[in-house]
């Protein structure tokens, strides 16, 4: 589940253009992804219709998908005010995809956010076929840092759209084939091929929080990629390709995508009310991994091992304890002495992304029960999750 090494450029990252240039780029090290805020919001509900291009069972090539689904692809272009050193403008280029024929775009928000800068203009560029393109203005619907999602609508009298349809990215399998398409290093429309080498992953938004359940692939991703899907080999999107692990900042075979899912709950909230809210339980945490609860006698060897607590917040009002001894295992710190949290309603939490997880299926106001192992005994709380704060 750990990666070692650099996540550069937040998404194959997107590409910047201009005499100030917007780097969009991560570095991340994800050793430090379990010290996360549980992050949730309200699951929508969508339609995942498959279009006629799906084949079940047998799956389609590469270049069947391309051919059936790059219309829906597109090339998002965003203009920056003054962002740079001296307050010059910027631009920078990413890739995106239609969910709708109401014109609805899925990108990534560090694809049209800088830092919180929003874009002043968002041009959206849709493939043609063969060198011919069209150029249409697109509205910045809304922006959901803490998942890098962001919504874009364009005019649907304006452009002939060919929506991609939505898959299941709970139901990805390791080893499966996809392709990426997108606008890699701003070279347009291509497509790369490869398969899920990994799910579970966590990936770092562009605001420091956990995006859970993220997908790992070998298919090239470079920046230009950001925001474009990863398709499946039935011709559904079960990703946004968001990152790469690289150590020169180039494709090494290890690209990330933001899961579908959690794409498709962004988009509903943003559609209905501009914005995205997540349940908040108001604690940090770190995996309890067997070695770690071997070493201090624990009696679970598992769990979401509770650091802190933050004053006033749901889990402090429900009783959950933080630790009060830190120490350093293997150079990194851990708080003990604190609660372990193993299950979550019906669900074991083996991990603290494990919590994540679950409570990316809650919104804020849903009372949950948490079973904690404190002092070698097991007890369980209630938890009425509140609205994660806007500075977190």
């Amino acid at each position: 589940m750990k990666l070692k090494g650099f996540l550069a450029g937040l998404a194959g990252g997107a590409v910047a253009a201009a005499a100030v240039v917007l780097l969009l780029v991560f570095v991340l090290d994800l050793e430090e992804v379990d010290q996360t805020v549980v992050q949730a919001a309200q699951t929508p509900a969508v339609s995942t219709a498959p279009p006629t291009v799906v084949r079940e069972g047998g799956g389609l090539t590469p270049e069947e998908i391309y051919r059936s689904l790059s219309g829906g692809v597109v090339m998002i272009l965003s203009e920056f005010d003054g962002v740079g050193q001296f307050g010059q403008n910027g631009q920078a280029l990413g890739t995106g995809f239609v969910v709708d024929e109401e014109g609805y775009v899925l990108t990534n928000a560090h694809v049209v956010d800088e830092n919180g800068q929003r874009a002043s203009r968002v041009t959206v560029v849709f493939n043609q076929g063969g060198s011919e393109s069209q150029r249409v203005p697109g509205q910045l619907v809304g922006v959901d840092v803490g998942s890098d999602v962001a919504v874009v609508k364009v005019d649907p009298d304006k452009v002939d759209l060919s929506p991609l349809p939505l898959g299941d990215s709970d139901k990805v399998r390791v080893g499966e084939p996809v392709v990426a398409i997108g606008n890699p290093l701003g070279y347009d429309f291509s497509i790369t091929s490869g398969i899920v080498s990994a799910t579970g992953r966590s990936l770092e938004a562009p605001n420091g929080q956990t995006i859970p359940n993220g997908i790992q692939t070998d298919a090239a991703i470079n920046q230009g990629n950001s925001g474009g899907p990863l398709i499946d080999a039935n011709g559904r999107v079960i990703g946004i390709n968001e990152q790469i692990a690289s150590s020169g900042g180039g494709n090494d075979g290890l690209g990330f995508a933001v899961p579908i899912n959690t794409a498709i709950r962004s988009l509903e909230q943003i559609k209905t009310t501009g914005k995205v809210t997540y349940a908040w339980m108001g604690v940090s945490l770190r995996t309890l991994t067997p070695d770690i609860a071997g070493m201090f006698n624990m009696k679970t060897q598992g769990g979401a091992l509770v650091q802190a607590v933050s004053p006033d917040s749901p889990a402090a009002k429900a009783g959950i304890r933080g630790g009060d001894q830190t120490v350093t295992v293997q150079g990194q710190d851990f708080t003990i002495g604190g609660d372990v949290i193993v299950k979550a309603d019906d669900t074991r939490i083996e991990s603290a992304d494990d919590l994540i997880a679950f409570l990316g299926t809650k919104k804020p106001g849903d009372t949950i029960t948490v079973t904690v192992e404190r002092d070698g005994k097991t007890q369980d709380l209630k938890v009425t999750l509140a609205e994660r704060p806007s500075d977190l």
